[in-house]
């Protein structure tokens, strides 16, 4: 039998730890999904491959946007011009993800966001636009080369977010590299609930293909076009 849990909750307190999650998992002969030999060869293979030529040329054509990005992010705030801090990658190990630097750089360290107090506070004039057109993602793009991350895939935690963390493991999302984009971004980027984005995690996992990567390839450009859900 395969499931998934899709708890509703609104802090860690609601939450059962990782060990009860697999004790749960023994009792109830709950297997996480794991990847069809199809799929296990398009992630390895095929993907990476993919993932390796696109983020290429688009670090080719677009090195004139991370010159001129640079420049202003430097002039505005100083230095460093990148943002980098640990996330949680394909099988549970850490990696330091990169972005455009967005924020002055007094912000609190390995906190997200939504976490932080007038967090808008701390967030420059250039980063209020690299966030709402999503530039500020575009390092990442030297994380695809390096196979820390994928092109698609759900977002990469950071450490302290256990309660994903505990529903990522035990549903096997950790078979996938995270990615730069993924369904939740596609259909709610950063205002989703918890509960919403790991269903989102499992659906991905379970229709892993190349026709579904496509598809959610294209849609992120339209998501982000319209400026959809956008938050800071």
């Amino acid at each position: 039998m395969e499931a998934y849990v899709n708890t509703e909750y609104r802090n860690s307190n609601d939450l059962f730890s990782y060990d009860d999650l697999q004790r749960l998992q023994l009792l109830l002969e709950i297997k996480p999904y794991v990847l069809t030999r199809s799929q296990y060869l398009y992630n390895i293979f095929l993907k990476r491959l993919l993932d390796i030529i696109i983020a290429s040329l688009a670090i080719i054509h677009l090195l004139p946007v991370f010159i001129v990005i640079s420049f202003i992010i430097a002039f505005e705030s100083g230095l460093p011009i990148f943002f980098r801090q640990q996330r949680v990658g394909r099988g549970g190990t850490l990696f330091n993800i990169c972005k455009f630097r967005t924020m002055f750089v007094n912000a609190p360290k390995n906190v997200s966001t939504f976490e932080m107090r007038n967090s808008e506070s701390y967030i420059t004039k250039v980063g209020k636009v690299l966030r709402r057109t999503s530039l500020d993602e575009l390092p990442q793009l030297l994380n695809v080369l390096q196979g820390k991350m994928s092109l698609i895939g759900p977002r990469p935690l950071i450490p302290k977010e256990k309660d994903m963390d505990y529903l990522r493991k035990y549903n096997g999302i950790y078979q996938l590299r995270p990615g730069i984009t993924g369904l939740a971004q596609i259909r709610g980027r950063d205002l989703m609930e918890i509960d919403q984005k790991i269903h989102l995690d499992c659906e991905y996992l379970r229709g892993l293909s190349f026709k579904t990567d496509l598809k959610i390839f294209f849609q992120t450009f339209l998501v982000v076009f319209r400026k959809d859900d956008v938050a800071f």
